[in-house]
């Protein structure tokens, strides 16, 4: 009997051995392909961090041009033009 049992823990540990080494084989495997998936996010992460940039250089001007037309002073002229216009 205790042969037996011997037997099965041998057994089980065999097969758990062979568990651990697939286990460790599809770890890397994972680890590898996440590492590839994480150095295409960066480059993607950086090529949009340079348009942003690029972005917000082109709209410059028309970023001030846009803040002068929200003035309330602006904005009420523009108002009381349109309604002269209206009332024509």
């Amino acid at each position: 009997m205790l042969a037996l049992a011997g037997a099965a823990i041998l057994i089980e540990l065999a097969v758990m051995g062979v568990w651990t080494g697939r286990l460790a084989r599809r770890g890397r495997a994972v680890a590898l392909q996440l590492q590839a998936q994480r150095s295409l996010l960066q480059a993607d992460v950086e090529r949009l961090r340079l348009l942003v940039e690029e972005t917000q250089r082109l709209w410059e001007p028309y970023a001030r041009v846009l803040r002068w037309l929200q003035h309330p002073l602006v904005v009420a002229l523009l108002a009381s033009l349109q309604r002269r216009w209206a009332a024509g």
